[in-house]
């Protein structure tokens, strides 16, 4: 097969998301009691409260990550005694202070040589359900385009993202290849819309998804060699 597109999932494929989502909600709740002391009381389970209330009320905002934080915030700043003006701004606020620290990640140490080798050879996009954005990583030069599920209305598993990342490819399903570490929304996800899909396994754990995946690597380092097997006739 010749490979024209390679799409990544960014999240747990090209770093370690955990300790980036717990340090950015620490800064968060850092900045809320320097910048609005009211919400300091205002318990977590509350915050979930309105968050499961607005995703009830509006079902697409659970593929509108950052407006849904920032719905949240600005209910939570209310109900916690400002005034909406205030509310909305200290929101505003907020939200860039936790988008600011969201973006403060190691990548895995291969990430960095094994997309600049790729990106000599084939067009790599990231298609994420996540609200991190490349361009404020410093690796937008190896992507042709990014796509989030705010950009499409919808995440992974929908064949919809991978649909188009191939029309904004101008390629076929049969040309791309996609490559991320959830069985779910980049395995499933991918090969319903009919891509190759190449399972990032660092752990090694067991398979236990429904089709298996058309390869798995334990190291991105692998994937140059694994995609000239693929186009060796």
């Amino acid at each position: 097969m010749s490979i024209d597109l390679i799409t990544f999932d960014l999240d747990d494929t090209l770093w370690d998301t955990a300790p980036v989502i717990e340090n950015a909600e620490m800064v968060l709740r850092e900045w809320l009691a320097a910048h609005a002391p009211k919400i300091g009381p205002f318990p977590p389970q509350a915050l979930f409260a309105i968050r499961q209330r607005l995703v009830e009320a509006e079902p697409g905002l659970k593929h509108r990550i950052s407006e849904l934080r920032r719905r949240v915030l600005f209910h939570g700043l209310h109900e916690a005694g400002y005034a909406e003006s205030e509310a909305q701004d200290l929101a505003e606020r907020s939200f860039e202070v936790f988008l600011h620290a969201r973006h403060q990640v190691d990548f895995f140490p291969e990430v960095h040589p094994t997309l600049e080798l790729l990106a000599q050879r084939y067009r790599l996009a990231a298609v994420t359900n996540g609200n991190a954005d490349v361009r404020r990583m410093g690796v937008a030069d190896y992507f042709s385009f990014a796509l989030c599920a705010e950009d499409v209305g919808i995440g992974k598993p929908h064949p919809r993202p991978f649909e188009e990342a191939l029309r904004r490819a101008g390629t076929d399903a049969s040309h791309a290849v996609h490559v991320g570490d959830n069985p779910n929304d980049d395995i499933a996800g991918a090969q319903q819309a009919g891509l190759r899909a190449v399972w990032y396994n660092p752990r090694r754990c067991p398979w236990e998804g429904g089709a298996a995946p058309d390869a798995q690597i334990a190291s991105l380092a692998e994937l140059p060699a694994l995609l000239r097997r693929w186009e060796t006739p």
